[in-house]
């Protein structure tokens, strides 16, 4: 019987390394993904039934220094709802606004923001406590 291992689920940053923020937010990210996969791996004979309840899914991260598609800002506009577009991009009064200025000028979108594309969610800014809460709501790993 063969068995296939699920794909991991993809979060993009979308990051700018000159602002400390964005700094933060790829930090946050690293050791989230390193302490997954340290969790993911240990010794199955043990007794880690403490650790298994704060354990997270490993996740593929995925860190851009380019703006998104107008493709990927639409997506993002959808799981952040429509009104946080001037948040997004600068000096965009809507989304439809957003998307034109985004097109004439990528350096206005406004980073970090940490994507979860499997799952239709985002956060704007370097906010640890709203990231750690989209990473824990990734789907855990189950053996079928």
């Amino acid at each position: 019987m063969f068995s296939f291992k699920k794909t991991l689920d993809v979060i993009t940053l979308f990051h700018r390394p000159s602002l400390p923020a964005s700094i933060r937010v790829l930090t946050i990210l690293k050791q989230a993904s390193a302490h997954a996969s340290e969790t993911a791996t240990e010794d199955q004979a043990s007794d880690h039934s403490h650790q298994n309840k704060m354990q997270r899914t490993e996740f593929e991260l995925n860190v851009t220094e380019d703006p998104p598609t107008s493709d990927q800002l639409r997506s993002i506009l959808e799981y952040v709802g429509g009104r946080k577009a001037k948040e997004l991009v600068e000096g965009s009064k809507d989304e439809r606004d957003a998307m034109r200025r985004l097109a004439q000028d990528g350096s206005k979108f406004m980073a970090p923001v940490t994507v979860d594309w499997n799952n239709g969610r985002a956060v704007i800014g370097d906010n640890e406590s709203e990231i750690l809460k989209m990473i824990g709501k990734l789907p855990k790993e189950t053996n079928v």
